[in-house]
C-alpha cells in the first residue's frame, strides 16, 4: 500500500554490513509488494498478464526485472533483446549498490507522486524511472571505461524516453523525475541523493568550456518545470527553484528563488521541498 514504507532515510548513511543489511531488507520488502501488486493485476486485467509475467513474475530478483523492463523498451535492430538482457542484467547482479540506488528512486516516486499508487507502477509505466535506470547502467559502463556504450545508451535513453543525461554526471539515490520529458543533465554535473526534478529542466553550460562547467546540485532540492540552472553553480541543500527560472548564480541553503533571471523570493517552508513537491512560490518572505 503507498506509503507503507520506513521512508526516514531513503540512503542509509551507515556503512559496512550495517548498510548492506539495510540494503537487503530494503530490496527484500520492495521486491515484495511489487511482485504481489503485479500477480493482482495481472488476475485482473488479462490483457497484460503475458507483460506482467515477463517483466515480474518469471523474475527471481528485481535486478533481472529491471533487465527485463529496460531491454523490451530500448531493443532495436542495433541490439536485440537477446544482446540487451544478458548485458543489462550482469551488470545490475554485480553491482548490488546500482541495485539500491533504483530501490530508492522506485521509494522516492511512490512516496513523492501522489498519482502513484504502488512501486510496480514506475517500473511499468513511468519514463523517468526508466530513464534513470539507463542512465545508471550507462553510468556504470562509464566507471567501467566502456565509453562507447555508454553514449550509445544516453542515445537510446534520449530517443526512447526524451530524457538526456550524460553517462559521466554523478547523480545520487532517490531520484525522482516527473513527467521527465526533456530533461537535460549535462556532464560535469553533481546531483546528491533525495532530488526531485521536474519536465523540462535543464543542468546545463553555458558555452565551450572545458571543466567542470555544470551545476550541483545538493540533497533535498526541488527543481520546478522549465527551469534552467546553467554553469559550475551551487544548488544549496533544501532549495526551490520556481518553475521557468533561470539560475545564473549560487543559490543558498533553504531558499527559494525564481524569475529571469532567479532571484531569491524567501525561505523554504520545508527543510527538504524535495520531498514535499509543492511547486508554487509559497514561502516565508525574506
Amino acid at each position: 500500500m503507498k506509503g507503507d514504507h520506513n521512508s526516514t532515510a531513503l540512503t542509509s548513511p551507515e556503512t559496512g554490513p550495517i548498510k548492506e543489511s539495510v540494503a537487503a531488507a530494503r530490496l527484500a520488502k520492495a521486491w515484495g509488494l511489487i511482485r504481489e501488486e503485479a500477480l493482482r493485476v495481472s488476475q485482473g486485467e488479462i490483457r497484460l498478464a503475458p507483460l506482467l509475467e515477463d517483466i515480474f513474475l518469471s523474475r527471481d530478483s528485481l535486478a533481472c526485472s529491471v533487465a527485463a523492463r529496460l531491454s523490451r523498451k530500448l531493443a532495436r535492430e542495433d541490439m536485440t533483446r537477446e544482446e540487451l538482457l544478458p548485458l543489462l542484467q550482469e551488470i545490475l547482479l554485480d553491482h548490488p549498490d546500482l541495485v539500491d540506488c533504483l530501490v530508492c528512486d522506485l521509494l522516492a516516486i511512490e512516496e513523492r507522486d501522489p498519482a502513484c499508487l504502488s512501486l510496480m507502477q514506475p517500473l511499468l509505466f513511468y519514463k523517468g524511472f526508466l530513464a534513470i535506470a539507463t542512465y545508471r547502467l550507462g553510468h556504470q559502463m562509464w566507471q567501467n571505461e566502456r565509453h562507447d556504450l555508454a553514449y550509445y545508451f544516453q542515445s537510446l535513453a534520449s530517443e526512447v524516453f526524451g530524457v538526456d543525461i550524460h553517462p559521466a554526471a554523478h547523480v545520487g539515490c532517490g531520484l525522482f523525475l516527473d513527467h521527465a520529458t526533456s530533461v537535460v543533465i549535462g556532464e560535469t554535473c553533481i546531483v546528491e541523493n533525495n532530488v526531485s526534478i521536474l519536465h523540462e529542466v535543464t543542468l546545463g553550460g553555458t558555452g565551450k568550456t572545458s571543466g567542470d562547467r555544470h551545476p550541483i546540485v545538493r540533497s533535498g532540492v526541488m527543481i520546478g518545470a522549465g527551469a534552467k540552472v546553467l554553469g559550475r553553480v551551487e544548488i544549496g541543500q533544501g532549495a526551490k527553484i520556481g518553475a521557468g527560472s533561470v539560475v545564473l548564480d549560487n543559490v543558498p541553503a533553504h531558499t527559494t528563488v525564481a524569475g529571469v533571471p532567479a532571484v531569491i523570493v524567501g525561505t523554504t517552508d520545508s527543510d527538504n521541498p524535495a520531498a514535499v513537491m509543492d511547486q508554487s512560490l509559497g514561502c516565508s518572505r525574506i
